[in-house]
């Protein structure tokens, strides 16, 4: 299996290939790289340049260069996270996980992880791409068998997958953020509003 970098990936042209990272834990928003989970799924991450490109957007990329992504990297990536997407809603509607998909997610938070450094470098690692899958995937852990679970909610847009941790004061957000469908929601409930004051 080759090890060569990935060539740099230039930002898509298209918004909807865009990584959003808005759900407030580096594990939700590996999970948002595949979006539209409800209709005909987007795949962001179609190649290893796409998945070099998120470790270093993610800022888990080991040093300034672009971090090396094998074919066998990008085929674990997205295994992972599918196993971790199942067990975050398992977990969120009170179910039990799939028991391959929480051995699969312990399986690779037991790997070597980033390793913090202090100076300009933020991360080491032996096999950074490896290694920053690890962090995601005990991030999942960290997330689904703690107190912030009961935070994770799922963007009540019916167009939107994604999933976000609710950090406001009152917990009583509703969008994954305004800029993507907050705004979105207001507008057709303009719309709506107007359509009915024209009817009667």
């Amino acid at each position: 299996m080759s090890s060569t970098p990935a060539p740099a990936d230039p930002a898509p042209t298209d918004p909807a290939l865009t990584f959003p990272f808005i759900g407030g834990r580096p594990c939700l928003d590996f999970v948002a790289t595949l979006g539209k989970r409800h209709a005909t799924p987007l795949e962001r991450i179609p190649d290893t340049a796409a998945l070099s490109r998120w470790f270093t957007e993610a800022e888990l990329a080991a040093g300034d260069e672009a971090v090396r992504v094998t074919a066998r990297d990008l085929a674990d990536a997205r295994v992972l996270r599918e196993a971790i997407h199942r067990v975050l809603r398992a977990a969120m509607d009170g179910g039990r996980p799939d028991a391959t998909d929480v051995q699969r997610v312990n399986d690779v938070a037991a790997r070597p992880d980033l390793a913090p450094q202090l100076g300009p470098v933020h991360w080491t690692a032996r096999h950074p791409a490896r290694a920053a899958l690890a962090t995601v995937a005990r991030d999942a852990v960290l997330l689904v068998g703690g107190p912030l679970l009961e935070r994770v909610k799922k963007c009540e847009n019916p167009d939107c997958s994604l999933l976000f941790l609710d950090d406001s004061q009152a917990r009583r957000r509703r969008w994954c953020s305004m800029e993507r469908c907050g705004n979105l929601a207001k507008v057709a409930g303009y719309r709506s509003r107007s359509r009915a004051a024209d009817t009667r």
